[in-house]
């Protein structure tokens, strides 16, 4: 008999998708899937670590949507959720939109579902509340900057709002929680994090030169209109 695996995958969307493709194309029998930044060796599991590969994400996400357009919202927002344990709770209810069969005889029950459809209303709940108008102030460099600390990753999922509200002027709205932030430079938007150790602890806004503190870009991409229901997501910090 085969020892389990424990998937270690980059925190990100597509590289937990991407860790739902091996496990399917391997066959492999799953006993966690964690981050890397958190990652912890099971006693009677080996591990792996899973390189996140877009198009076996995109054909996860493709097929779970053709299967059921609301699941893949669910499982979307869920995992947005970061709850304890997410990652293993979608993937085995993705097994079961894939295998009903065979996750009856693990005794997968209505009550995974349940609680992954909460889980989606909460995050769709705080994407609402966020949506309703964040406080901008400018900053020194004539930026909208809006600091936020949401118990969810909500920031994939307003950045579509803020792009058609406030298209007319520069904007960052920035989790202070996973230190990453939206920033709108009337083109774009772009996945970004701030050198927030440069900035004096009783600095006002309007001192801020946000210009000077961007370290990097966290997804080269352009955030865009999402094509084909493929949501276009951050890479991992």
């Amino acid at each position: 008999m085969r020892n389990s695996k424990i998937l270690i995958y980059d925190g990100s969307f597509n590289g937990f998708l991407s860790a739902v493709y091996k496990a399917f194309d391997e066959r492999i029998q799953v006993a966690d899937i964690q981050k890397n930044s958190i990652a912890q060796r099971g006693l009677f599991s080996d591990t792996e670590t899973v390189f996140t590969q877009m198009d076996q994400a995109k054909r996860v996400w493709n097929g779970v949507q053709k299967k059921s357009n609301a699941a893949i919202k669910n499982i979307y927002f869920a995992f947005l959720s970061e709850a304890t344990g997410i990652e293993l709770l979608l993937y085995r209810y993705i097994r079961k939109l894939y295998f009903p069969k065979d996750m009856l005889q693990l005794n997968f029950t209505d009550d995974a579902a349940i609680r992954i459809n909460q889980l989606a209303k909460s995050v769709g709940k705080e994407k609402k509340y966020m949506e309703a108008g964040l406080k901008f102030d400018a900053t020194e460099d004539n930026i909208q900057l809006a600091f936020i600390n949401p118990d969810n990753d909500v920031l994939p999922l307003i950045s579509k709002h803020y792009r058609f509200q406030y298209s007319n002027k520069p904007w960052l709205i920035f989790d202070r929680k996973r230190n990453y932030g939206l920033y709108y430079n009337l083109k774009t938007v772009e996945l970004i994090s701030l050198d927030t150790d440069a900035i004096p602890a009783n600095m006002k806004v309007h001192e801020l030169n946000i210009k000077s503190l961007l370290v990097r870009t966290l997804h080269r991409q352009p955030m865009q209109k999402q094509r084909t229901g493929y949501i276009q997501e951050r890479a991992a910090v």
